[in-house]
């Protein structure tokens, strides 16, 4: 293997300077030249965080990368539900975080900066969480395979839900509780855009057959394309909204 490979600079980069840091990360630009490059994993880079940067900056559990990876070697930190011990796993959005020895429980929302945000809930909201279904594809014997928003994929022996709905989905078990579909006067987490961290309802969805994206316009009197559109409910928010500013 080449030096060049090894430092990352001709195959997958390890490293990330603060400055180029995707916007979505609340961390400080100019204290520091590096910063933690998230693995690859469920969620992108820009739409995720790393864990050691959550726990050090964010959380505010420890003061630097090496004792963020002593907290997660203890084998306390959860992510739903699953210990995590990659200080460079991605958490992303509606992703729950527990940490066991202070019994606190976080889900990973967007705010109105566009910035990534953990939101405090109750242990008994940490059980499940909201996955978006992005795609779907009939598999051997009949059954359909949903592709959802976090990276897992879900067997279901029948087709009973619509690409863009969400479920709300049990953790770590993967058993469906709840749908929601992507229907006149469902609440919405908007995900991206001028409004995103809003919560809208929708008025109408208008599906094209060209390649330009479907659009989704909300009774707030705004539009947006509907990847950037996340259903949180029926008639209200299942999601706990922030009643004071986001960690």
């Amino acid at each position: 293997m080449a030096a060049a490979e090894i430092r990352g600079g001709k195959g997958v980069k390890k490293h990330l300077k603060r400055l180029p840091a995707p916007r979505s990360w609340t961390i400080a630009r100019k204290t520091d030249f590096w910063v933690l490059r998230p693995s690859a994993g469920p969620h992108p880079i820009d739409a995720s965080v790393p864990m050691g940067l959550i726990l050090r900056d964010m959380l505010k559990v420890c003061a630097s990368a090496r004792e963020a990876r002593h907290v997660l070697n203890d084998r306390g930190v959860r992510v739903d539900g699953r210990v995590v011990t990659d200080p460079k796993f991605p958490v992303g959005l509606m992703d729950v975080l527990s940490l066991q020895e202070t019994k606190a429980n976080f889900r990973m929302l967007v705010n109105t900066r566009g910035r990534m945000a953990l939101v405090p809930i109750e242990s008994n909201d940490a059980t499940w969480k909201l996955c978006r279904i992005e795609d779907k594809t009939t598999v051997r014997g009949g059954k359909t395979q949903l592709n959802l928003h976090d990276g897992r994929n879900m067997l279901l022996p029948k087709d009973a839900y619509k690409t863009g709905a969400t479920l709300k989905v049990q953790i770590p078990d993967q058993k469906v509780v709840e749908a929601y579909e992507l229907d006149k006067g469902a609440p919405v987490l908007v995900t991206g855009g001028q409004h995103v961290g809003e919560i809208a309802h929708v008025l109408e969805v208008q599906r094209t057959r060209n390649p330009r994206a479907n659009t989704v316009t909300f009774t707030e009197g705004f539009s947006t394309d509907v990847g950037k559109v996340f259903v949180v409910g029926k008639e209200a928010p299942s999601i706990r909204m922030p009643e004071a500013p986001a960690i």
